[in-house]
């Protein structure tokens, strides 16, 4: 190869990467603007009187479950519903905080790690703790989650993201590092259940059987915007997890059942012992990594790993 063109190559490959630095840094500067000025709260109180104060009426129907994009959405089945109640947004630390100070409730990621259950774990999992996000400055593929997902000890709804944080002003966030196990009881305590899978796609396909399904990434959602898991753009104004409502409703009136975090369902994945289905996607999926914005997405998760890109929401029989 003549030397001009190695010495094209390199200046070349050299522009690539301080393109990549100075995106990284201004996507960096840019988050950490936004972080000082994101809303703590954006859904009004409800106006008027339901039922059901907080919940949304969702009517039945039969429609085709499922999408086509992943594997395990597969395959597309005809599913009938009745109608039924629902949260309108997922369930906030202010509420979760109301359950456990009404009944002493201790959630799993506060609980002493079952070894028993568990074999094998590394000392620092063996603490009661949760799965944190935490943004590397660089990866090596997309192959690797532990280049992003860690496990901390003292991780838990009160400090989502270590001991070292809080949820102080923070009442109208959807409550995370939430197992399956604490959504069961919260919903227990207030007379509901958890949604099964069908009624969730459902309600998030806006009760709608002909509902196309979407494949790009939604406006008004809370998503990864930007090159996963490296650079966040922020172009829908939130750095991480937004407050509940921030974002306009699905045609029923729901909020966020798209993005800011996954939702736990009752139903068991069917290839992976122990894990219930989780749906909606959250504000870490982006178009380079888990196009799972989608009513039809579905994923697996272990019933008794508290994660903070997890909530849920609630659902009530008419």
């Amino acid at each position: 190869m003549k030397r001009w063109l190695l010495a094209a190559l390199f200046i070349l490959a050299a522009a690539a990467v301080l393109a990549a630095a100075f995106v990284w840094l201004r996507g960096g500067r840019e988050a950490a603007r936004l972080s000082s000025t994101e809303p703590s709260q954006c859904l009004s109180p409800i106006a008027g009187e339901t039922p059901h104060p907080g919940m949304v009426r969702v009517e039945g129907g039969t429609f085709m479950m499922g999408d086509t994009l992943y594997p395990e959405e597969g395959p597309l089945r005809e599913v009938s519903v009745e109608a039924f109640w629902m949260d309108r947004t997922e369930v906030t630390n202010a509420e979760f905080a109301e359950f456990v100070a009404a009944t002493g409730y201790v959630t799993v990621a506060e609980r002493p790690v079952d070894t028993a259950r568990h074999p094998g774990l590394p000392p620092e999992m063996q603490k009661p703790g949760a799965v944190v996000f935490v943004m590397p400055n660089d990866v090596s593929g997309t192959g690797d989650i532990s280049q992003w997902w860690q496990y901390i000890p003292g991780a838990n709804w009160r400090h989502p993201g270590g001991p070292d944080t809080s949820i102080e002003e923070r009442d109208h966030f959807p409550v995370t590092a939430i197992a399956y196990e604490d959504a069961q009881a919260y919903a227990a305590w207030k007379g509901r259940v958890l949604p099964t899978e069908a009624q969730w796609e459902w309600a998030a396909r806006e009760a709608k059987a002909d509902a196309p399904p979407p494949r790009a990434q939604p406006r008004e959602a809370n998503t990864w915007q930007g090159l996963f898991p490296v650079a966040n753009n922020t172009e829908d104004g939130f750095v991480g997890i937004a407050p509940v409502g921030c974002f306009e409703p699905n045609a029923l009136g729901l909020y966020d059942m798209i993005g800011n975090l996954w939702e736990w369902t009752v139903d068991e994945y069917e290839t992976v012992p122990g894990a219930r289905v989780i749906k909606g996607g959250s504000w870490l999926c982006a178009p380079n990594y888990c196009l799972r914005y989608r009513p039809g997405a579905r994923q697996p998760q272990e019933a008794d790993l508290a994660t903070t890109h997890l909530g849920f929401r609630t659902v009530l029989a008419p």
